[in-house]
């Protein structure tokens, strides 16, 4: 019997968690605005009276990240199936009051440092690794499902 490569089952894993991505769910409040009406005793309510079921409800926007006031514990998280390789970037504040980023790879590995930057251009960059990590996955992520449809073709008999 040949050995089976690590890494040809790492790729099934990951194109199996591709195929079934969990759903995402989004939660929004909503407020209502609800008006009142005082009225005295002897007068006749006002004509231009207000029905409140037609309103619309007004939703609140809200950022979907909340914007970072200060570049220290700044962090940003890449994209993976597996928190033993998923890289994470987050901004620190040295002491000589300049900027550093430190980038690991999983929970236990040392942290490459990055730096000195100001506060915006430490952000940046890890806005930027981040991005370039996202594009890097969704290239990987295609080329395996790429390879994953023209193994069921293979299978199939029509190759």
């Amino acid at each position: 019997m040949s050995e089976i490569d690590p890494t040809d089952h790492a790729l099934a894993t990951i194109a199996s968690i591709l195929e079934n991505p969990e759903p995402a769910l989004v939660v929004r409040e909503t407020e209502i605005i609800r008006e009142t009406e005082i009225v005295v005793v002897g007068e006749q309510p006002s004509v231009e009276e207000h029905n409140v079921l037609d309103e619309h409800p007004v939703v609140e926007e809200q950022p979907l990240a909340p914007e970072h006031t200060d570049a220290d514990g700044y962090s940003k998280v890449g994209p993976g199936p597996m928190v033993a390789i998923r890289l994470k970037w987050t901004v620190h504040r040295g002491d000589d009051g300049q900027y550093y980023v430190h980038e690991t790879i999983g929970e236990q590995s040392a942290p490459v440092v990055s730096g000195p930057m100001t506060s915006e251009a430490a952000v940046r960059f890890v806005d930027g690794q981040q991005d370039e990590a996202n594009k890097r996955f969704e290239l990987l992520r295609s080329e395996i499902a790429g390879r994953s449809s023209l193994a069921d073709y293979e299978r199939k008999g029509e190759a």
